[in-house]
This record gives C-alpha cells, structure tokens and sequence, in this order.
C-alpha cells in the first residue's frame, strides 16, 4: 500500500518512502495519539462543518437539489476533496465503516454534479457558467481539480477504490484538451495542481499526467496570470522556475509549486528544477522561517517577507503554509537524502502543525503568531485570538485532517537496502514490508518530551538500520556509548546481528537568541528543550501581571517539571523557572534612554510547549521573552 507520494521506479531519487501500511504509531505516542484524535474527533468534525458552512450544499446547488445562494469563499470544493482525501488515508490504517455512508453519498453528489465533459466546479457551474476558464488568476479551477485527484490517488491506493479518481481523471482530460503542451497558455493562480497530476502519473503510469504537470512547471514565472494588485511575485509568476533564486509571495502557492517542482524533478531526472528548488528551500528556512516552524510573515497577502522580516506578534504563518513546508521538505528528503530536511519537518510537525488544533480536536488556528498581546481583541477572522472551530476560508482544517491521517507515511524511507527513521515517535515498523528484514521493530519513545528510544527486534536483525540525529542533538549514545555520527546513527547488524539497542538523546533545556537580523526580536530570548519551543502564557503568571512586563535572564537555570502537563494526553512537560516583573515608566511612551537595572519584583514562572498553547482560555502568550 503505498502513501502520499510515491516516486516510480525510474525516479531519480536518493530514498524512497516505505510502504504505508509498514508503520503503526502506537497510541502511547505524541503522533500515535493524535492520529487517534484525528480520526476519532477532526475527520466527523470536518465532516459536519462542510455541511454547516456550505461547501456540500454548494454542490447540491448544481444537482437541483438546494435553492440557496452560494456560501464562501468560491474554492469551497477543495474542502470536500480534502476531507475525502483525509477519510481514503484513515482508510488504509482504521476501520472507517461510520464514515462509509457519508463517502457514499458525497461521491453520488459528485457524480451526478459533473458535466458530460468532465468539468466540476460549484461555483463556476451555476454562478458564472461563461466565466469557467476565464480567470485562471483567482478561479482556483485548477487547485480544486489538484485536490479532487488527491483524494482519488488516496481511495485508489488504501482500499483499491477507483471512482473518485475517475471523475478527477474526466476532469483532468478536459484541462489537459484545453491547457495541455500544444493548447492554450495558462497557469492556476494558486499552484498544487502539479503534485497531484505527478501523482496520479504514478498511480497510472500515464506519461500524459506528467507532461501536464511539467507544462504548468514551465509555463510559471512567464506573467500569464495577469496583472493584479498583489503584483506577479505573489503568483510565483514573475520569473521562470529555473531562474528563481528565493521564496517569494504567497507563501502556500510559493510552497505548494515548490513542492510539484521536485515532483516533476524526480521523474523527470532534471537537475536544474532540483537546483532550483534547493534555492526555494535555502530562502524560505534558511531566512524566512519562524524558530516555530510557521512559515508566512505578512497578514496583507499571506506572504513571505523579506529575509529575517519575522515579527512574532505579527506572524500570521498559515496553518496550510506549515503542512506545505512539511510536503516540501519530504520532497526534499527524498530527492537528496539529507537529514537537514527531515529536522526542518520535525520543527513544523512539533510546533507549528501541533499548536494548530486544539486538545478536542474540533477548533483550529488558520494563522499562528509567536505572541498574542493582553489586549488582542482578535476581530481578524483568519487571525483570531483563539482557536475557532471553522472558518470561512476553511482550508486548514481539512488539510490538517490529510495529512494526520498520512503521518505514519512520512515515518521512514528505504534505499540500497537499509532502512531509516526520520520521525521519531512510539510505533511499530513491519520489517518485511520495507524490504530489509523480517518481522517486526519496536520503536518505544517518549519523543519529543524524553530523548531515550528503546528499539527491539522480533527477530534478530542482520540489515542496517539508521535513525535521524536531529542538529539540535549535541549528546547523543547508543548503548551507552557517545556517538559520532552525522545526520544519521548507524545500526550494523551484518557482523553481529542486532534484538535490542538504546539511543539517548541528551535534552537539556536550551536559551536561544535570534538572528541579529531579526530586528522585532532583538533583545528577547526563546527557550527550546529538544524539538520543542516553550512558550509563556497569562494563565501561568500571578494575578495582577502583565505578561508583556515579565522579563527573564539568559543565565537563569530551566528545570523540567516532574509531571506531564494536565489534559494534553502527550506526556508533555512543562520548565519552571524565575523571572522580574518590569515596571513601566508611567505615563511616558518614549521616556529618555539610562542604563538598564535590573529591578522589579521576581516571580515563578511556568512555561509550557507552544504546541499547547490556547487550550485554557483566551490570553496572552509569547514565544520571545524580554531580556532583563
């Protein structure tokens, strides 16, 4: 059974994803246990949002069988493909019989609400039917297409089923007469069909599939969108993808291209998209990257700023731009083999993806800044002061619903007969299905919160088997001893074959400073343990503080506190420490400079995972805290 993306035979690609069914995440797990809420709370959540705020009667709205006007945003479709696509991998891990009826019905909807020809669009079909085509710059025809053949690739590779693929296929066929390498030029204002149409090449072996996609790739940066008040570079169509040297505009659409580049790179073997992309990769977490993991630092067009232009309480680092930063950096780590890219997932999934959803599973974050202030009033709807249970641009949600029904796909990749893990988490890994041994190994972890992973073989293992050492593992052993390695430990059981060995993670509570460049950070410090980023927040602060006037030092010692954090259901720790409580000048904004003392009132403090943040009640919370 194979996952999300899975490269043919031919691909030039350095490792190569295992089979989705060759990992389980047990339940005890971060991921494991979040998977299970995914599916047990979000996907029957999604489920009845779609019917609450629109998008499926939207669709019956072409059927004949709803007489109300349009609700939303005219993308709605894409959410009812997500959510398929989220319920086709659940279907490959769980039983999803309640859902079944639902799956059933919608798909009949589908059916009956596509043309002759193969087109499909809400919108367009009954709001605007001389307009289909017209406006390839904001008609997102082509992006929901990308998410309908999604789903399809899902049902077709979990359970066999087909005929959600082959409505996509019908549409696909149609885009393809219509926009194909010798028809009319045209590229979507927002990138993502170019994964799917890689993907369903490989689901089909169709070379029709990948052409297309490589027309789209080529035809990017040559200006055909148009003009628009957000200018070219927000398309991704400024410059031609070969020639692009960093991330830019949008920062969803510059990641999703980004994404459908090394697909096309990976088929096709041409190094330049791969040169290419290295470039996008370099830019957008090399410079543009919140320590979070959040990607997207302006509210005006959901866009990359300019290098180290990161303010945390003016973040707005989309939800659907952290999981598009996840689906590159995969791409990445499958093109090329290094671990760099498989850390920088870890970071999103741990940080920025976790805090998105609350501990129910039901109400979501669409932006995530690194700090709230006491007086934020929220009145932004994609920026709220507090989770949400929808919205009307509802994209993150079910795109958080895909990929947690996906995870265990990402877990690990095979390559010249040995076998890596990229994600670390309490999971089960079926040795004969990934090709380099038998039987099964058992990965038992508190990771992210606890650095030791126990592994155990059920039979003696005589392959290689290599475990990512994430960069910010400066102390790490295995079997007690201090290892070397780079990138990746390596377990060598061809001499001495292997049952059991112990890695240890050394997890030291760490103060880290931001780039000097980052000017809306200067003079703050942010505090990490392992993968995780901590946070303050008002719940934790004496009655009567203000968390904007709470300053720490550098210097002051972090201790882990003994007992997980209540509710979370992931074993979480919380640090304590100490920090002063800072008292304003009165009555002076800008008071005239003299030397800092430090003064104030000291106070116990309590800092919790960002991952966790929001889940008490509405209040403050910064990530970067003031230097005494």
């Amino acid at each position: 059974m194979n996952g999300p993306v899975t490269p043919t035979a031919a691909a030039s690609v350095a490792e190569r994803p295992v089979p989705l069914d060759a990992v389980r995440f047990a339940p005890e797990g971060m991921l494991g246990a979040w998977q299970h809420r995914n599916a047990e709370a979000t996907l029957p959540h999604c489920i009845a949002r779609l019917e609450a705020g629109g998008a499926l009667p939207n669709m019956r709205r072409v059927t004949g069988e709803h007489a109300g006007p349009f609700v939303g945003f005219h993308f709605s479709d894409s959410d009812i493909y997500k959510v398929l696509e989220a319920v086709g991998w659940e279907a490959g891990r769980s039983d999803i019989t309640p859902l079944l009826p639902w799956v059933d019905e919608t798909v009949d909807l589908l059916q009956r609400a596509q043309r002759a020809d193969g087109y499909l669009n809400s919108h367009f079909q009954v709001d605007a039917p001389d307009r289909i085509f017209a406006d390839l710059r904001w008609g997102h025809e082509l992006y929901c297409l990308g998410h309908l053949l999604q789903a399809g690739v899902a049902w077709a590779r979990t359970v066999g089923r087909t005929d959600i693929l082959e409505m996509g296929l019908r549409f696909a066929a149609l885009v393809d007469e219509r926009f194909g390498p010798s028809c009319e030029a045209g590229v979507c204002g927002h990138p993502e069909i170019e994964t799917a149409l890689v993907e369903v090449h490989r689901v089909t072996g169709d070379e029709r599939w990948l052409r297309l996609a490589e027309v789209f790739v080529d035809r990017r940066g040559h200006r055909s969108v148009g003009e628009d008040r957000f200018g070219y570079h927000y398309f991704q169509d400024h410059t031609p993808v070969r020639e692009v040297t960093d991330a830019t505009g949008h920062a969803v659409r510059q990641l999703y291209l980004a994404a459908g580049v090394a697909d096309v790179a990976a088929e096709t073997g041409e190094r330049a998209l791969l040169e290419a992309d290295e470039r996008i990769w370099r830019s957008a977490f090399g410079e543009k990257q919140y320590i979070t993991g959040g990607l997207g630092s302006r509210h005006r067009d959901e866009a990359f700023g300019d290098p180290f232009e990161l303010p945390p309480d003016r973040a707005y680092a989309e939800t659907c731009a952290a999981i598009a930063g996840f689906q590159f950096s995969w791409r990445m780590l499958l093109a090329t083999g290094d671990g760099r890219y498989a850390d920088e997932m870890e970071r999103a999934l741990i940080n920025a993806i976790a805090e998105s959803t609350s501990l129910d599973g039901t109400c979501f974050f669409y932006s995530s800044p690194l700090q709230l202030r006491t007086h934020r009033d929220g009145v932004h709807e994609q920026a709220p002061s507090e989770r949400a249970a929808w919205y009307e641009c509802a994209c993150c949600p079910p795109n958080l619903a895909r990929l947690l029904s996906s995870l265990h796909g990402y877990a690990a990749t095979v390559a010249d007969g040995r076998l890596r893990l990229q994600l670390l988490t309490d999971c089960t890994v079926d040795l004969g299905a990934t090709g380099v041994g038998s039987g099964l190994l058992h990965v038992r972890t508190g990771y992210p919160w606890d650095g030791d992973v126990v592994l155990r073989f059920d039979e003696p293992f005589t392959g290689r088997l290599e475990v990512r050492r994430p960069a910010w593992a400066t102390e790490v052993a295995v079997d007690g001893v201090p290892a070397t390695d780079a990138g990746y430990l390596v377990l060598d059981g061809s001499t001495s074959p292997l049952s059991e060995a112990r890695i240890s993670f050394g997890m030291p509570v760490v103060v880290r400073a931001p780039h000097p460049r980052i000017d809306a950070a200067r003079g703050t410090v942010a505090i990490t343990r392992g993968p995780a980023v901590y946070c303050l927040e008002q719940a934790d602060l004496p009655g009567g503080v203000v968390l904007e006037d709470v300053a720490v030092d550098p210097a002051a010692v972090w201790s882990v506190d003994a007992a997980p954090i209540e509710a979370s259901g992931w074993g979480a720790p919380a640090l304590r420490g100490w920090a002063r409580v800072r008292t304003p000048d009165a009555g002076e904004t800008y008071a005239p400079w003299h030397p800092s003392v430090p003064g104030g009132d000291e106070i116990d403090v309590r800092l919790i995972p960002y991952a966790l943040w929001g889940n008490r009640e509405p209040g403050a919370m910064r990530v970067w805290l003031p230097v005494r």
